[in-house]
């Protein structure tokens, strides 16, 4: 546990790494600046197209994962959440932009895809659905972060796991406030095609 304890800022720094605001760079783009200004996967697949929002994609899944399988490793379940929820407020409220950093979703399933792999697969491609559906990736994240405490409970999950994920999803919610106030004015802006409802350029 002690270790675990000592790795809280390597986990948190980890989860600043500003996968979309580089990738952006290389393009000539300035993430916070453009679409939703969310520095995000989401964003960068509308403003770049899928390639580009796939790497961010993974690289933000890729620090959660990397910090809840370094706590998996050394305490467990315990270890998997501490270290990886310091990833994703790393992630979310980064102190080196101000602490105005991206909603968490991806960093936040790359947790659960080490402590609930399976889970995780199957809600990852119920947000897919969602997403491609309803044109909105925010309608998505907000069902399926709703689901995971419910289905850890339909699996009789320790009260650990269900305090965890009942609190990520919790804050995964508040964190799209603004986009279902946006949602229900008819503003949010659209995932796979851009604000003009034409598709995103590859």
């Amino acid at each position: 546990m002690l270790v675990v304890v000592c790795l809280l800022p390597v986990a948190y720094l980890l989860g600043t790494f500003p996968s979309a605001g580089l990738v952006a760079r290389t393009r000539g783009h300035d993430i916070l600046r453009e679409g939703s200004g969310n520095p995000g996967a989401s964003n960068t697949f509308r403003i770049l197209g899928w390639k580009a929002g796939l790497v961010v994609l993974v690289l933000d899944i890729g620090k959660g994962a990397a910090a809840a399988g370094a706590g998996l490793a050394l305490d467990g379940h315990r270890g998997a959440f501490i270290l990886g929820m310091a990833a994703v407020l790393g992630h979310i409220f980064p102190v080196t932009r101000r602490f105005k950093g991206g909603r968490g979703v991806a960093t936040a399933a790359g947790v659960m895809a080490v402590v609930f792999p399976l889970e995780t697969a199957v809600l990852g491609v119920v947000w897919f659905a969602i997403a491609r559906g309803l044109h909105k990736a925010s309608v998505a994240s907000v069902l399926c972060a709703l689901a995971f405490p419910a289905i850890v409970v339909l699996l009789d999950g320790s009260t650990l796991d269900i305090a965890v994920t009942g609190g990520l999803a919790a804050l995964l919610v508040a964190r799209h406030l603004a986009n279902l106030r946006r949602l229900v004015r008819g503003e949010e802006h659209g995932f796979g095609r851009d604000d003009d409802g034409g598709s995103v350029a590859p």
